[in-house]
């Protein structure tokens, strides 16, 4: 069973009881429980105001991208993309792939999920020179479940082993989903982004 799915399922009335029974008899000094990456990544995304949609297959991802764009309007509009592979995948939904900061949104990918941050960690291979602050004010980043990392120490260091050659630059971090959101170094000079994350089950 799917890790989300399995989070995403319903509980009963006495679980949720028998859990807020055992959260209470939990001394405020004990160490905090350690959350599987997923279900951490989950909380800290949502708290930090991402939006999420999780897919189980490929077409899921469709269509909750068609859902996107019906919700925001996004229809017939500009969208600001570097990834030729997406631009394909997605041509039937009568969209025009731009370079430019006026666009409707910014359509990518990104290296890793940071769990323990919530936190979308991307390089030069998604947004090339890009400053965060250069880049439309939504975001619709395509990710599956095998690129969530714990910390952003693994995720620096999966994106050193994949490209042993030339490392890519511009690394940064996207977390500040509403405004006024703490930032650490890597999200220095970052803007807000109204992002959805169509996450993709791949394990």
């Amino acid at each position: 069973m799917s890790l989300f799915r399995r989070i995403f399922s319903s509980k009963s009335k006495s679980d949720q009881k028998s859990k807020e029974r055992a959260d209470d008899d939990r001394s405020k000094y004990m160490p905090e429980i350690d959350l599987p990456i997923d279900e951490s990544f989950m909380i800290n995304f949502k708290r930090n105001g991402g939006k999420f949609l999780y897919c189980d297959t490929e077409n899921e991802v469709l269509d909750s991208f068609d859902k996107i764009l019906m919700e925001n309007d996004w229809y017939e509009r500009d969208v600001y993309c570097f990834d030729d592979t997406l631009e394909t995948k997605f041509s039937g939904f009568n969209l025009n792939y731009v370079r430019s900061s006026s666009a409707s949104f910014f359509f990518g990918t990104c290296e890793y999920l940071i769990a323990d941050s919530g936190a979308i960690l991307v390089s030069s291979n998604q947004l090339k020179e890009k400053k965060l602050t250069e880049l439309p004010d939504n975001f619709i980043i395509i990710a599956a479940t095998s690129q969530l990392v714990k910390s952003i120490g693994e995720g620096l260091k999966g994106i050193k082993s994949k490209n042993k050659n030339a490392i890519p630059s511009n690394i940064t971090t996207i977390k500040n989903f509403e405004p006024q959101k703490e930032k650490d170094f890597l999200s220095y000079g970052s803007s807000s982004k109204n992002l959805y994350l169509l996450l993709l089950e791949d394990l």
